[in-house]
C-alpha cells in the first residue's frame, strides 16, 4: 500500500509541475473592434431585456454588417461622474451628492467610478494616485469635495473625463453629468467633446437643473450630447429629484446590451444604425451610439 501511495503521490507531483508549466492562455480581441451600448424600450417607453442577438440588425453607413460580440447580462462598465461647481449650485449641493451616492450604490458594484468637479476648470474628486475605484467611501469623499464658485467650464470637463476613460480597463463607458447651466467658460468646444465621445464609445447620461431665469441654461447641448453617443438627457424641476432620475439611470445602464463588430480602419467618421425586433414586444425603439471614427489605417495598407 505504501508503495501504490509513494508511485500515486509521485503522478500527482508530475501533473502539478506539467500544469505549472503550460502557458497562460490569452483572450485575443480584435484591435479595431467597435463597441456599441444599447438601451431597448418598448412602444410605453419600458426597458426591455432578454433579446438575444438575433434580434438585432446592425447598419454601418446604411449597410448591414456582422456582430461578432454580443453581451445580454449585466457587465460592469467604467464610470465617471461629472459635477457641476459653479456658484449657481451652492443650494443644490446637498441634493446633488445625494444623488450621485444613489447613482454609485445602485450601479454593479463591480464598476470602476472616478468623479470630476468642475466650474472655471476641472478636477479630479479622488486622490491623484487613485485613477477609478469601486470603493463607496472612497467615491463619497470624492463626490462631497465640492469648491463652490466660478463659472461653467462644462466641454474642459467633459475632454477631462473623456481622456481618463481612455485609461478604463473595462470596454464599456459612461458620463453622468450633472449641471445647472451651459458651457460659459471653456478652451474646448462642442466639436471637441463630440468628436473625443464617439473616438472612446462612451455614453453621455445628463441632468440639467435648470433655473428658468438662468441665462445659460442649455437643454438642447445636453440633448444632443445623450442623442449622439446612445445616452439620456432628463431636466427636473427641482433638485430634490434628480436622485430618482439617478437611480433610474444606473438601472437603465445596467439593463444594457453590449455588442461589437469589426471597424473600418480608414480614419473616417461612420454611422451607426441599430435597430431591434422581437415578436412577443411589439415595435422596440433602440438607443445608441449614431456613429464611429475608425482606426487609421496601418502604414503597409496606405
Amino acid at each position: 500500500m505504501r508503495a501504490k501511495a509513494a508511485i500515486f503521490g509521485g503522478l500527482l507531483a508530475a501533473i502539478a509541475i506539467v500544469a505549472l508549466e503550460q502557458p497562460t492562455p490569452t483572450i485575443r480581441t480584435e484591435v479595431n473592434l467597435v463597441q456599441v451600448q444599447a438601451t431597448v424600450t418598448d412602444a410605453n417607453g419600458r426597458i426591455v431585456t432578454g433579446l438575444g442577438k438575433n434580434a438585432f440588425e446592425l447598419l454601418v453607413d446604411g449597410v448591414k454588417q456582422p456582430i461578432t460580440v454580443f453581451q445580454g447580462e449585466d457587465i460592469p462598465v467604467t464610470a465617471g461622474i461629472v459635477i457641476d461647481n459653479s456658484a449657481s449650485m451652492l443650494p443644490k449641493r446637498s441634493d446633488v451628492i445625494a444623488a450621485a451616492m444613489t447613482f454609485a450604490r445602485t450601479s454593479n458594484p463591480h464598476d470602476e467610478m472616478f468623479v470630476v468637479h468642475f466650474s472655471t476648470q476641472p478636477r479630479f474628486g479622488l486622490p491623484d494616485n487613485i485613477q477609478f475605484t469601486s470603493d463607496i467611501s472612497e467615491l463619497e469623499r470624492a463626490v462631497s469635495s465640492f469648491q463652490l464658485g466660478g463659472t461653467t467650464a462644462l466641454y474642459d470637463a467633459l475632454i477631462a473625463a473623456l481622456g481618463r476613460l481612455d485609461l478604463a480597463g473595462t470596454s464599456r463607458k459612461v458620463l453622468l453629468i450633472i449641471t445647472d447651466g451651459g458651457d460659459n467658460a471653456s478652451r474646448h468646444t462642442l466639436d471637441d467633446v463630440l468628436s473625443a465621445a464617439r473616438k472612446n464609445g462612451a455614453a453621455l447620461y445628463s441632468i440639467g437643473i435648470f433655473d428658468a431665469a438662468d441665462r445659460d441654461r442649455n437643454p438642447p447641448l445636453l440633448r444632443e450630447l445623450a442623442d449622439a453617443t446612445g445616452g439620456d438627457a432628463e431636466f427636473p424641476e427641482r433638485s430634490a429629484d434628480v436622485g430618482r432620475i439617478c437611480e433610474r439611470m444606473a438601472r437603465e445602464i445596467r439593463q444594457q446590451y453590449a455588442l461589437g463588430f469589426p471597424g473600418a480602419q480608414d480614419g473616417k467618421y461612420h454611422t451607426i444604425r441599430l435597430q431591434a425586433t422581437d415578436p412577443h414586444h411589439g415595435p422596440l425603439v433602440v438607443h445608441a451610439r449614431t456613429g464611429y471614427f475608425a482606426a487609421q489605417p496601418d502604414a503597409d495598407q496606405k
